[in-house]
């Protein structure tokens, strides 16, 4: 069984394709190793996948129509788990352009690429963040999702669309899965727990913006990942007592399903700030700022359906996850 997995020199791709890796599975890694953020950390994740028997590389970027055409007729995968796209939801107001090329234009052919090939079942990344404006708590699959606050989620919830007329259409089994703010090992540097352990050893002030009263439902990448997995292994189906009268708007008639995966458990970021502080064994500086554009204050996520279809919630605490995420940190920079 072979599957091709997007962006695998990331931080969530390259997880999934070690998980994949240790079930025993083929697994076809792409990405473009752009240079977002530092292309030695996505360097060093995929050397640790070449080094392993089952995994192939392809450096091909999704918006290059041609080249994913021909990756999907020369290798027929049986199922397609997409994890690259242009992320970062600040860098989506300043450069609007790189989102729609990747998350958009890429998108659309990795969904080209499964129709033409009888792809089996795509997976894909959306995010918490197509929540926007919907502050009901907590995040429910079957509310929300029509005022996304950023363009980077307004793209996420676009592929969602997108990925609908194809299941209707071809009836290609899709099945999003929206993220609420991961973080682990070999995680982003342009994310909050990677800037705040630079910050903290180097003796600088880390930013805490709405004052520091953030609420986030921190999601530890392990129990990210086995929630991809396990949904891998379940194509999506047509629900046959969905009610076109009454749309359910994480079901449908076409095999098209979207699922929150959260820790479903929120944490205030002092919380969070705390337990990196333990970790490291230093206290952090704290400059407190006001809340920044395409911000929301809280979040949490709903997780019954994920639950109800694998057995499975994710429930790593924030002071476990934090700790794994600090030994790896001092291990790989030797601080």
């Amino acid at each position: 069984m072979t599957s091709l997995v997007t962006g695998a020199a990331g931080f969530i791709g390259s997880h999934v394709a070690h998980r994949l890796l240790d079930a025993g599975e083929q697994v076809l890694g792409l990405d473009n190793l752009n240079a977002y953020y530092d292309p030695t950390l996505k360097a060093a994740r995929l050397a640790r996948l070449t080094a392993r028997a089952g995994f192939t590389f392809t450096k091909t970027d999704i918006a290059d129509r041609t080249g994913m055409a021909e990756l999907f007729a020369s290798h027929r995968p049986v199922t397609v788990i997409h994890l690259a796209a242009q992320a970062g939801v600040r860098y989506s107001i300043e450069n609007p352009h790189a989102y729609a090329e990747a998350n958009l234009t890429g998108f659309l052919n990795v969904l080209e690429g499964c129709r033409n090939q009888g792809c089996g079942h795509l997976i894909y990344a959306s995010t918490s963040s197509v929540y926007g404006l919907d502050q009901t708590m907590p995040f429910s699959e079957h509310r929300g999702g029509g005022h996304p606050m950023t363009f980077y989620a307004a793209t996420k919830r676009a592929n969602e669309l997108m990925a609908h007329s194809y299941a209707h259409l071809y009836r290609l089994p899709c099945t999003a899965l929206r993220f609420f703010t991961v973080y682990g090992p070999w995680g982003r540097p342009d994310m909050a727990l990677f800037k705040f352990a630079d910050a903290i050893l180097a003796g600088k002030p880390i930013e805490l913006y709405n004052n520091g009263n953030m609420v986030r439902d921190f999601t530890y990448v392990d129990d990210i990942v086995e929630g991809i997995v396990r949904i891998s292994r379940q194509p999506a189906a047509a629900d046959v007592s969905w009610d076109a009268t009454q749309p359910d708007p994480a079901r449908s008639s076409a095999p098209w399903r979207v699922f929150n995966i959260g820790n479903s458990s929120p944490v205030q970021l002092m919380r969070y700030v705390n337990a990196l502080e333990t970790a490291l064994g230093r206290t952090a500086l704290k400059t407190l700022l006001p809340m920044q554009p395409g911000d929301v204050p809280a979040t949490e996520a709903d997780v019954s359906e994920l639950e109800a279809a694998t057995g499975f919630r994710p429930q790593t605490s924030v002071e476990d996850g934090v700790a794994r995420f600090v030994a790896w940190y001092r291990d790989y920079f030797k601080r």
